[in-house]
C-alpha cells in the first residue's frame, strides 16, 4: 500500500525532474562575437565614440577597454522607461540601444572591451592634490569613500562590478557625477549617495585626476 506521504512525494519528484530537464535544455546565451560587434560599432557607434571606442570628443566617453559586462548593463539601462528607478536617461543613447538586440549588445560590448585602453592626462595642476586625495583617501569628514576602493588604484575598475575610469575624459566623468547628484542618472544607488556629498569643485578636481590615471 502506498502511504499518503508516498502519494505526494512521487508526483513532486516527477515535477522536479521535469523542471531539471527543462533547465538543462534551455539554451544559454551565445558567446559574444567581437567581429559582429565591430560591424555594429562601425555603423552605429563610430560617429560619437570612434570605431574602436577611443572617443576624441570630451562629452562622449571612451569605451575602449571598458568591461563588457558594464557596457551591456548601460545599454540595457538606457532602454528602460524614463520613470524606471534604474533608468539611465539619454534620448540619443536610448534610441540607439533600443535598436540593438540582446545579442547585439553583448557583441558590441565585447568588441569595445577587447580594444586597448588609451591614456589621458590631468590638465589642472592647481586641483591635482585635491583630486588625488579624494581618489586615494576619500573625504572622511563628508563620509565620501576613496574612489580607488572600488575602481582600483590605477582606475582599471573591477570586471562585472565597477567600471574602468582611468584615462576617461574629465568632462565626461564630471558630467556623470553631476547627473548622479541631480537624479538624471539613477542606475547606481551608491554613486547617487556619494555624489550628493561632493561639491562642484571636488567633482571637477577628482575628474581631472582620474583622466591622468593609468
Amino acid at each position: 500500500m502506498i502511504s499518503t506521504f508516498g502519494r505526494h512525494v512521487a508526483p513532486l519528484a516527477i515535477l522536479l525532474l521535469g523542471l531539471g530537464a527543462a533547465s538543462a535544455q534551455a539554451p544559454s546565451p551565445a558567446k559574444p562575437d567581437p567581429a559582429k560587434g565591430q560591424q555594429i560599432a562601425a555603423g552605429v557607434c563610430a560617429a560619437c565614440h570612434a570605431a574602436d571606442g577611443n572617443s576624441v570628443i570630451p562629452a562622449n566617453p571612451k569605451l575602449n577597454g571598458q568591461h563588457a559586462e558594464y557596457l551591456v548593463k548601460q545599454l540595457v539601462d538606457y532602454t528602460k522607461a524614463p520613470d524606471h528607478k534604474e533608468a539611465r536617461v539619454n534620448a540619443i543613447m536610448t534610441g540607439f540601444a533600443a535598436g540593438l538586440s540582446a545579442e547585439d549588445k553583448r557583441n558590441v560590448a565585447a568588441w569595445f572591451a577587447a580594444q586597448p585602453p588609451t591614456p589621458g592626462s590631468a590638465t589642472n595642476k592647481d586641483t591635482l592634490a585635491l583630486g588625488q586625495r579624494i581618489y586615494r583617501a576619500g573625504i572622511p569628514e563628508k563620509n565620501v569613500p576613496a574612489c580607488a576602493g572600488c575602481h582600483a588604484p590605477t582606475g582599471a575598475g573591477i570586471p562585472i562590478q565597477y567600471p574602468r575610469l582611468g584615462g576617461q575624459h574629465a568632462e565626461y566623468t564630471e558630467a556623470q557625477l553631476k547627473a548622479f547628484r541631480d537624479g538624471t542618472r539613477r542606475n547606481n544607488a551608491s554613486m547617487t549617495q556619494i555624489s550628493a556629498r561632493l561639491s562642484d569643485a571636488e567633482m571637477k578636481a577628482v575628474s581631472d585626476f582620474i583622466a591622468g590615471l593609468r
